[in-house]
């Protein structure tokens, strides 16, 4: 039992899971503190500038409009990095691979070759 669970844990699939689940939640805390330190303040100064900058007002209750405009550029960064710099990449190399993968054009042994210039010397005989 212990011997089928230390197989499973270190397949590869579920390192490279692991690898890219810890890289993907660090990228996320990376693309969040941008959003927060640079693009909310100028969403801010955008929306009005200060406490009340990036949202309004009904009857007393504050719709953030700025914190969601912030989600939104988070993700799009997170996507367009994960597109740019994973995917793009991993489609050229397995590109790469196909190309790579065709067999060689065999070369006509010594004996193939005989044989096909006997053939040739017999076609070319009169009858």
């Amino acid at each position: 039992m212990l011997n089928g669970f230390r197989d499973f844990i270190l397949r590869g699939n579920v390192v490279d899971l692991a690898v890219g689940v810890v890289t993907g939640a660090a990228f996320a805390a990376l693309i969040t503190a941008f959003t927060a330190a640079f693009l909310t303040p100028l969403i801010k100064l955008i929306g009005g500038g200060g406490k009340i900058g990036g949202s309004f007002f009904i009857n007393g209750v504050e719709f953030p409009w700025g914190l969601f405009i912030g989600a939104i550029i988070t993700f799009l960064l997170t996507m367009a990095v994960i597109y740019f710099v994973v995917v793009v990449p991993m489609n050229a190399a397995i590109e790469r691979l196909k190309r790579s993968d065709k067999p060689a054009v065999a070369e006509p042994s010594n004996e193939e070759k005989l044989l096909a210039e006997i053939r040739d010397a017999l076609r070319s005989r009169p009858q």
